[in-house]
């Protein structure tokens, strides 16, 4: 599977990012990993400081800024590295570690319009389960903070702001996170993926390491009864898809792609369905757009059709984060093709406009004009 990345990404003048650039261009292209590990052990220290200072604005534009997707995921790793460099204590002292559970919630509206509540029901009951199957390294204690909250609270330019909880924590000079609840409201007939965070912190001995290998299938299951019965509420219905305690960047890494693969998971099965019942099998293309309001400014889509229907097409649209390779989440969208037993899978050259010139319309490609789609590309 080859693939364009459509994110826009060009040199920039000098600017105080520019060091940061060029430290994460050098480990690229060392020659030797005894070479790169020196360039990044610098860089996270780099970024580290820039934590510790307060300056979330520079790190959110470095991000933003970057000059090519290679160096934008060196500089998200070296980023999550910089955080537990920031975060480690004093060997002596007592350690605070702030973490977030990604919650993929799969809602659809019944007997009419609903919403799902913001906060928990009961923060204590989740909080025991955690505790029962050890999903913070066996720490038993640990606050959680009730209030769902989408990806901005753990937004980059807030990082320091976090990183000053998490230190408050430590020296018990903070009782609360001010974090904000985002309810989700669910419409009639609309099935939707939505992302949530729960918040917490967890205190331990120096230099523990509470969230490494903290995956449980059990702890899992029961997490995600619980917390679909709390949601829980007449007129909708709520499927909760939690994922394991991480630090807030690897938790917005992970509850990201997780919405994004199980948003193409619902979208394909649903519409795959739709076309066998009325017009046969269907055909799949993956294509790279252009789109100023995707991260990055590019996106991938997913178009499904038949060419027994030739005016009608069903698309995906697949964001590309940070840390994404354009290659490997289209990777993901032919596996689930395959998964999904669809055998016409192609992947179009090229980067694509946006819309469609003719009708204004978001641009889809159906199988049957994929001779057509070279008309559009814009790079």
């Amino acid at each position: 599977m080859e693939i364009d990345d459509p994110r826009s990404f060009t040199a920039h003048a000098e600017t105080l990012q520019s060091p940061l650039f060029e430290m994460a261009e050098a480990s690229l292209a060392a020659s030797s990993i005894a070479r790169a590990d020196e360039i990044d052990r610098a860089l996270v220290m780099a970024l580290a400081h820039r934590l510790i200072a307060g300056e979330g604005s520079f790190v959110a534009e470095l991000l933003a800024a970057a000059p090519s997707a290679p160096v934008a995921r060196h500089l998200w790793r070296r980023l999550s590295d910089a955080w537990r460099e920031a975060s480690r204590g004093e060997e002596n002292s007592l350690t605070a570690t702030l973490f977030a559970i990604p919650l993929v919630l799969v809602a659809a509206g019944k007997d009419g319009d609903g919403e799902i509540a913001g906060v928990l029901v009961d923060a204590v009951r989740i909080a025991a389960i955690l505790r029962e199957h050890r999903a913070l390294g066996g720490s038993e204690t640990f606050a959680l903070a009730p209030p769902l909250v989408t990806s901005d609270a753990f937004d980059l330019a807030r990082l320091p702001q976090l990183l000053a909880w998490e230190r408050q924590a430590a020296d018990g000079g903070v009782d609360h996170l001010d974090l904000h609840p985002t309810p989700i409201a669910t419409k009639v007939g609309q099935e939707g993926v939505h992302l949530r965070f729960l918040a917490g912190v967890a205190l331990a001995a120096p230099q523990a390491d509470l969230l490494r290998e903290t995956e449980s299938a059990a702890g899992a299951m029961a997490l995600a009864q619980e917390l679909a019965h709390q949601l829980a509420g007449p007129g909708y219905s709520v499927l909760a898809l939690p994922r394991a305690p991480q630090s807030p960047l690897a938790a917005l890494q992970q509850g990201r792609a997780a919405q994004r693969d199980i948003g193409a998971q619902l979208f394909a099965s649903n519409a795959i369905r739709r076309l066998r019942a009325s017009v046969g099998e269907p055909s799949a293309v993956i294509s790279a757009h252009r789109c100023v309001g995707a991260p990055g400014g590019g996106e991938l889509r997913l178009s499904l059709s038949s060419p027994f229907d030739p005016r009608r097409a069903e698309g995906f649209r697949c964001p590309l984060f940070a840390g994404d390779r354009a290659v490997d989440v289209a990777r993901m969208l032919a596996d689930l093709m395959r998964d999904c037993r669809v055998t016409d899978v192609q992947a179009l050259p090229g980067v694509h406009a946006d819309r469609d010139p003719a009708t204004g319309l978001t641009l889809l490609f159906k199988a049957d004009a994929v001779a057509e789609a070279r008309q559009s590309i814009v790079h």
